[in-house]
Formats: structure tokens, C-alpha cells, sequence
């Protein structure tokens, strides 16, 4: 399973601020979607929502079925948040087996 992280999605009170605040810190790019924004940060994709402050990493997977599979075998949990997009197949309510968020992605080229 390669599991390197692919997708970063933030949440912040006041996008405008976070986009300014990330595009002067890190020099990403935004574009935006209506609702929020795309964020190109060398090579990994992300998404920036108005929501309370949080982050979410998502880590690249061949296969999510296997991988949810293995993160219930290990003792972690996987919820029903789940979408697909441009990018891929995600899965957003993964949890470790001390309760710690992240998500899992299957790239599109890998999507069946």
C-alpha cells in the first residue's frame, strides 16, 4: 500500500484570510470553486472550506475497499463519508486505533 499524502483539506472561519495567510507563507495558488477553493501546493492537491479551523490529510491508496478493510483489521474505524471527484475516490471519516482523523484517496488512475 503506498500511503503517501495526496490531499490536504483545511477548514478556516475566514477563507479570504487563510487564502492570503498560505499564499504569502507557502506561495500556494487557489482557485476558487464557489463554496471554497482548490489549493495547488506543489504537486499535492488540497481544498479549503469556511468551516471551524481543522485539517485533514488524505493518503494515496490503490485501492480503498482494501484499505478500509485493513484499517478495521488493525482496530481503526471507517465512517460513511465518502465522495468522488476529478482526482479520485476519497474516503473522509477514517480514524486510527486511537481515534486520530484522516482520510484515504484513490486516484482517479487508479479508480476502477
Amino acid at each position: 500500500m503506498v500511503g503517501k499524502p495526496s490531499h490536504i483539506e483545511l477548514g478556516a472561519p475566514d477563507p479570504a484570510r487563510a487564502k492570503a495567510f498560505f499564499s504569502s507563507l507557502f506561495g500556494w495558488t487557489f482557485h476558487d470553486t464557489g463554496n471554497g477553493a482548490w489549493i495547488d501546493m506543489s504537486g499535492v492537491r488540497g481544498g479549503l472550506h469556511r468551516d471551524e479551523p481543522w485539517v485533514q490529510v488524505f493518503f494515496s491508496v490503490p485501492d480503498l475497499d482494501d484499505a478500509a478493510k485493513r484499517i478495521v483489521a488493525l482496530g481503526g474505524e471507517v465512517g460513511e463519508g465518502s465522495s468522488e471527484g476529478p482526482e479520485g475516490k476519497y474516503l473522509h471519516s477514517c480514524r486510527d486505533d486511537q481515534g486520530v482523523p484522516f482520510g484515504l484517496h484513490q486516484p482517479r488512475s487508479q479508480s476502477a
